[in-house]
């Protein structure tokens, strides 16, 4: 079984011009060389998987065929869909029997419904041998080789509109506050690799007259992707490097904290310069009442509401997989992400590394914590608008709407993408979709 366990773990790990539009400028039985180990089992195992040297990919492996057998009816989401609600209803032995059905039914180089529920399978696997959590820990923690995690985080920014769009409001409503402003402070709680303020800054040094100086600062959280790369300064010496190239006046430091324990006095803000806090995919991170009575997420929103910032961006994923209980929370992560798949079948050929890459080291480790994993274990835990807007009020802030200049740009360069791709204005928030769901939401405060 620490075999079987092992070889999921290590498969998972594998861990412009300006006018506006350049402001956006297991614990079940495992194939392995394509036979079956062994039998299921149905007991939990509570041992966490210990580390694997090997580098293959076992997911790949788990369902590489080509043409699925086909010896049930029922298709793959009927099937995924039976599973949950005979694992929700603590039936181990009926969702044992159902996942080794899948695994040979799916494939992870299939149609988006096959590469779908080859991922989802395995959340499922991970959740009926109880080591999910350990699971997600080590994709988060471990080193990702060669920074092949960083390289899909950025690729899946760049191959899926949608989370582009969003990077892309939120640099439009900062560049909007921009106006008047000689010195700008911009603080973000999860820089990432910096593409947002390489684009951001790109646009800066276009704007008409001398552009503001900008002070950006960077929480560098050791828990983070980028520590294990380097930390931040790698990334605010790219940052600095690119400013002087173009002429603008830059500065970058990174604070070296947990964002649960960041207190005003460490982010240096000072009298007379605008301030702007930037929070793009990083919220949805901190857990809130539902984990803890603590609640780090409201406490995060009043502290930086305390700062009194001209501005806050957010941008966050538009599904609900934080207070649902385990089976519609399946549901709502399987219709969010099997919509997230079919995009992709736009921007990349089915057989492209790339987007392999981007659906092993990023889609699936979401989908493994919102599948197998609970309370504080469970990481990702994306809210829907609605529920962001309570929040950000509760918090003391109030919507801000997106200049009518930054929807229509984005509309533009939406169209040029494919007619399927969707942007809907509610509320102040901009909703960017594929077709009918929503998948990227992304809102201005003050």
């Amino acid at each position: 079984m620490k075999l079987m366990l092992q070889e999921l773990e290590r498969d998972l790990l594998g861990d412009n011009d300006v006018d506006v539009g350049d402001m956006f400028g297991t614990g079940l039985n495992m194939e392995i060389d394509g036979e079956w180990s062994g039998p299921v089992l149905t007991e939990p195992i509570h041992e966490p998987p210990k580390e694997s040297s090997s580098s293959e990919s076992n997911l790949s492996s788990i369902s590489s065929n080509k043409e699925a057998s086909h010896f049930s009816s029922r298709t793959p989401k009927q099937m995924l869909i039976e599973c949950a609600a005979v694992l929700a209803e603590g039936n181990i032995e009926g969702a044992s029997a159902i996942i080794n059905e899948l695994r040979q039914l799916v494939s992870i180089h299939g149609d988006p419904p096959q590469r779908i529920a080859a991922y989802m399978v395995e959340g499922l696997a991970a959740r009926v041998a109880a080591s999910g959590k350990y699971l997600y820990k080590a994709l988060r923690c471990k080193e990702p080789p060669s920074s092949d995690r960083l390289a899909a985080m950025q690729i899946l920014f760049e191959v899926c509109p949608c989370f582009k769009f969003g990077f892309m409001a939120a640099n439009g409503a900062i560049i909007e506050a921009f106006k008047d402003e000689k010195r700008v402070h911009i603080i973000d709680f999860d820089i990432n690799q910096g593409s947002q303020y390489i684009t951001l800054i790109q646009s800066i040094a276009k704007l008409p007259g001398k552009p503001p100086h900008l002070r950006l600062t960077g929480v560098d959280d050791p828990d983070s992707v980028q520590r294990l790369n380097g930390g931040l300064q790698i990334i605010g010496l790219r940052l600095e490097k690119l400013a002087e190239v173009l002429g603008v006046s830059f500065e970058f430091q990174a604070v070296a904290s947990r964002t649960s324990l960041v207190t005003p006095s460490m982010l240096d803000c000072r009298p007379g310069e605008a301030l702007v806090v930037n929070f793009a995919f990083q919220l949805h991170h901190m857990p809130d009442e539902s984990v803890s009575t603590i609640n780090q997420r409201d406490q995060l929103l009043r502290m930086v509401k305390s700062l009194n910032p001209k501005l806050v961006t957010v941008v966050e994923q538009d599904v609900n997989t934080n207070t649902s209980p385990f089976f519609p929370r399946f549901i709502e992560a399987y219709s969010y992400y099997s919509t997230v798949f079919e995009s992709l079948d736009v921007t990349l050929p089915r057989e492209s590394q790339d987007r392999m890459n981007v659906e092993r080291q990023c889609l699936a480790r979401d989908i493994v914590n919102i599948v197998a994993c609970e309370g504080e274990e469970r990481i990702e835990r994306y809210e829907v608008a609605g529920k962001w807007r309570a929040r950000m009020t509760m918090a003391g802030f109030t919507s801000c709407p997106m200049s009518p200049n930054v929807i229509d740009m984005i509309r533009k360069l939406i169209r040029e993408y494919c007619d399927r791709y969707k942007l809907k204005e509610d509320l102040g928030a901009l909703h960017f979709g594929w077709e009918g769901k929503s998948l990227i939401v992304a809102s201005a405060w003050r």
